[in-house]
């Protein structure tokens, strides 16, 4: 009933499994667990189960449903935690309800843990019991009544690691009352200093075998906390305890416990809100992707192959913020090819990131560098570019629906790590020439254009905008948080060439498509009407489908950018609109209609109302930069399309055996432009 793990793999642990509680009432959140626990192969579960709960009439029906359902599909480790006040309980109460726990769900489980962190207060008010005898002869009892009833039995983790009191706890309960022994690490986590798994694991050994103790050495909570946004390190930890010398490690846990939107509780951790392989909101972090994508066998290849070390590179780089996005490893294609060395940079949180960064590497091996970290991060951006030559900063949340349900997390990626990155920029003896790229939505939803609805499509009644677009004239109009963050950003990337004489310069994009783009929603509208159309699948419009955007093949935009930094003295402190322009508009009828015409049938398509913000109509106005640079968009909708379906084609082929896309119909506004 292992994870699977195998030879090869340098996981020496014959049972990994994760760590997740569950308050009374969160029926959902166990069969959400239960899902991620099968897509990540993992059958062994930990999970807390209160004493004081268990007692009521509601705790009672809780655990008792909760044991059959974790019981059908995992194998359940219940860990029974007491409360701080327990050193004043009798020693048979808690035999008594160890008894009755067993006795009504002993069938559903082979081991029991006792207790969780007794050495911490808030689990255990050790200061009531300073000798340690209450808390032993709980042990020893609930141990005895355990062993009675068929049962092992793991004595709770401790945090840190205290051979003292484990010695003391064995000289009371016994050398044989216990089957296991538990330990807790959070490798630089906490404030605790962490000196490796050996070393922590060592002074246990040496407790157990002075007491002639046969128990094993279980890690029962192992993690590593992402609130300095360090996804990369979680997976290196939890390879690290993966393969500590235990007999089982628990990976402390399934989901984070909150989110940069939420106030800290007087006394809490906020360290501990981030421990989790998903996000508070389901976004799924490096390790849970990587594990759920090559399973315990190929975790760790699967992490070599995204980063590499790094020496000091004396020759100037490109460096690209968010350079494993779909725009970013375009971007870093374009100067790879050509024999230039580019830094990557990017903290890897959108799935399907890391498939364009292994592209990159297959392709161009050790021309291209990596950094796995996230502009929040201020000291790792000035480290990033202390040898580049020319910088791209495309890092970003990109979401309007994600900025409305986290506008604190929106605002800390889109405006602060700008400014991490112009800042560290002006930190340079001479600064590289910085194109970074903001968004239409800078100019809100446009209530002042009018325009007249035709057969498929709107169109302004503005002779001027309907002939070449919307211009950079056009009043800034910041909506929503993402418009006012990326707002911000583009005004100081502006300021910081005006004020500092930074040499940058701002791109106001539209819809942008093309290869690597894997249609989700925050990589663009075009991809996804059409995976939608290969996979058979419905594709929901809010509105009538007439609203009209222009389209960028990304290959052109490339070459945007390109022209840019070669000219960046004539185009610093400029902002421009990029985009298809008036040649390149379609509306989103029009352009299922052409996916018919390519792919041979009409989606089906559900309309649901329009929603607050919707532009109708936006298409950009590009001769300022084409005045400027010589630049023309040289790619048609109608191949750009066709060459986007290819891929996906080939894309889809590759991927049918190991993935499924969901059935539910995907909204448009977040990609809508």
């Amino acid at each position: 009933m292992g994870s699977g793990a195998g030879r090869g793999t340098g996981l020496r642990t014959s049972r990994v499994g994760l760590v997740q509680d569950f308050a009374p009432g969160e029926h959902g959140i166990v069969e959400a667990a239960l899902a991620d626990l099968k897509v990540l192969g993992v059958r062994e579960l930990r999970t807390r189960v209160s004493w004081a709960e268990a007692l009521t009439p509601e705790g009672a029906r809780w655990y008792r449903w909760l044991m059959r359902r974790l019981s059908q599909d995992v194998c359940v480790l219940p860990c029974l935690v007491g409360t701080p006040s327990a050193a004043n309980q009798d020693p048979k109460a808690f035999g008594d309800f160890v008894e009755g726990f067993l006795a009504e769900h002993g069938r559903f489980v082979e081991w029991v843990e006792l207790w969780d962190e007794p050495c911490s207060l808030a689990s255990y008010d050790w200061r009531m019991d300073p000798t340690w005898e209450s808390f032993s002869a709980l042990v020893a009892e609930g141990a005895r009544r355990a062993h009675a009833a068929g049962k092992r039995v793991v004595l709770g983790g401790m945090s840190p690691v205290d051979p003292l009191w484990l010695n003391l706890v064995l000289e009371r309960v016994g050398p044989d009352a216990l089957d296991a022994v538990g330990v807790h690490g959070w490798p630089d986590t906490h404030d605790t200093p962490w000196t490796g798994w050996d070393a922590w694991l060592e002074p246990v050994r040496d407790v157990l075998g002075r007491h002639g103790s046969r128990a094993e050495v279980w890690i029962t909570a192992a993690g590593y906390s992402t609130w300095r946004h360090g996804e990369r390190r979680q997976v290196a930890e939890f390879l690290d305890a993966a393969a500590a010398p235990v007999a089982r490690m628990y990976w402390d846990g399934l989901y984070d416990a909150g989110s940069v939107e939420d106030v800290v509780p007087e006394g809490a951790d906020e360290r501990d809100l981030y421990l989790g392989l998903k996000r508070a909101d389901g976004g799924m972090k490096l390790l849970y992707r990587l594990w759920a994508e090559s399973g315990l066998v190929g975790l760790a290849e699967g992490l070599r192959q995204l980063a590499q070390p790094r020496g000091v590179r004396p020759e100037r780089q490109v460096v690209v913020f968010g350079g494993a996005g779909f725009i970013g490893c375009n971007v870093a294609n374009s100067y790879l090819e050509e024999g230039r060395r580019v830094l990557v940079y990017d903290n890897l949180s959108r799935p399907g990131v890391e498939k364009n960064l292994r592209w990159l590497k297959e392709r161009h091996g050790d021309r291209l560098d990596v950094e796995v970290a996230d502009i929040r991060d201020a000291a790792s951006v000035r480290r990033a570019v202390r040898h580049a030559g020319e910088v791209f900063h495309f890092g970003a949340q990109v979401a309007v629906t994600t900025s409305l349900d986290a506008p604190t997390h929106d605002f800390e990626v889109n405006a602060r790590g700008t400014f991490n990155v112009l800042e560290a920029l002006r930190d340079m003896e001479t600064p590289a020439p910085l194109v970074f790229t903001s968004t239409n939505k800078v100019y809100g939803g446009l209530p002042g254009l009018r325009f007249v609805a035709g057969e498929h499509r709107y169109e302004p009644l503005d002779p001027d905008i309907r002939a070449q677009g919307i211009s950079e004239r056009c009043s800034l109009d910041f909506e929503s948080p993402y418009g006012c963050s990326k707002g911000t950003a583009d005004q100081y990337v502006l300021d910081w060439a005006r004020s500092f004489g930074l040499r940058a310069t701002v791109f106001r994009m539209s819809c942008i498509y093309g290869p690597r783009q894997f249609g989700t929603e925050d990589q663009g509208w075009v991809a996804h009407f059409l995976i939608r159309a290969l996979k058979g699948q419905p594709i929901t419009l809010y509105g009538d489908g007439m609203q009209v955007r222009d389209v960028l093949f990304v290959e052109d935009l490339v070459r945007a950018f390109r022209l840019a930094q070669a000219r960046m003295d004539e185009v610093s402190g400029e902002a421009f609109n990029i985009g298809g322009g008036p040649t390149r508009a379609i509306s989103l009828l029009e352009l299922l209609e052409l996916i018919e015409e390519l792919v041979g049938h009409r989606p089906d398509v559900r309309h649901e109302d329009w929603r607050t913000g919707d532009q109708r109509y936006y298409v950009s106005d590009t001769r300022k930069f084409q005045a400027a640079t010589g630049w023309a968009p040289q790619v048609g909708v109608r191949e750009g399309v066709t060459r986007l379906l290819g891929w996906l084609g080939e894309m889809l082929e590759r991927r049918a055996p190991r993935q499924s896309v969901s059935r539910e119909p995907l909204a448009l506004e977040t990609f809508a432009g």
